[in-house]
């Protein structure tokens, strides 16, 4: 008997330390839901990513001095205008013409960046899985490039848009489908 209360004895101490653990876990959680509860509170919009308060100076800093508009509406950055007109462009299987959807993402993007003219991008361009390293750097390269000619067709100053292939090597998403594969075959543009 002695062995089987000196080893329930030594489960209390843990299962003690478990919930003590469990219980820190949960307050800081609760302390990190706190400030964006209380700025959705005060007002600022849904993604809490901008007030106007201090945290407007960190955002600016962080998204490399894209803040939103002062329309007084809009409290999207311009990150997220970018990506909300739409900031990829999706390519054929060993292919880096544009579609006429592609054309017509990159016309928005064009009118984005002829409204923002201090706004600079860089084109990243991608492959999916399939080839070797050093072809689909090629190609994505090629994939970048056309994007950025595109944009600087339309009147964009081609010193506001850097290129770079980052090949296979950042896939959108994971698998070895067709799925997956027409996700990673983009360009995609990125404020910088």
């Amino acid at each position: 008997m002695a062995g089987v209360s000196g080893e329930t004895s030594g489960v209390n101490p843990m299962i003690n330390r478990i919930f003590a653990l469990f219980a820190v876990v949960a307050f800081l959680a609760a302390c990190e839901t706190a400030p964006k509860d209380a700025g959705d509170a005060a007002g600022s919009g849904a993604s809490g990513s901008s007030d106007t308060s201090s945290s407007s100076s960190s955002s600016s800093s962080a998204s490399g001095g894209s803040t939103s508009s002062s329309s007084g509406s809009s409290t999207m950055t311009k990150d997220e205008e970018l990506v909300s007109i739409g900031n990829k462009v999706y390519f054929d299987f060993d292919s880096s013409a544009l579609s006429a959807d592609a054309k017509s993402t990159l016309n928005a993007q064009a009118a984005f960046l002829r409204s923002n003219p201090s706004v600079r991008i860089t084109v990243e361009g991608h492959a999916d899985e399939r080839g070797t390293r050093e072809y689909n750097l090629a190609l994505g390269d090629r994939r970048a490039s056309a994007a950025r000619d595109f944009l600087v067709a339309q009147g964009i100053d081609g010193a506001r848009i850097k290129t770079i292939s980052y090949g296979k090597e950042r896939p959108e998403m994971v698998g070895s489908n067709d799925e997956a594969w027409a996700k990673n075959r983009r360009s995609v543009s990125i404020i910088r």
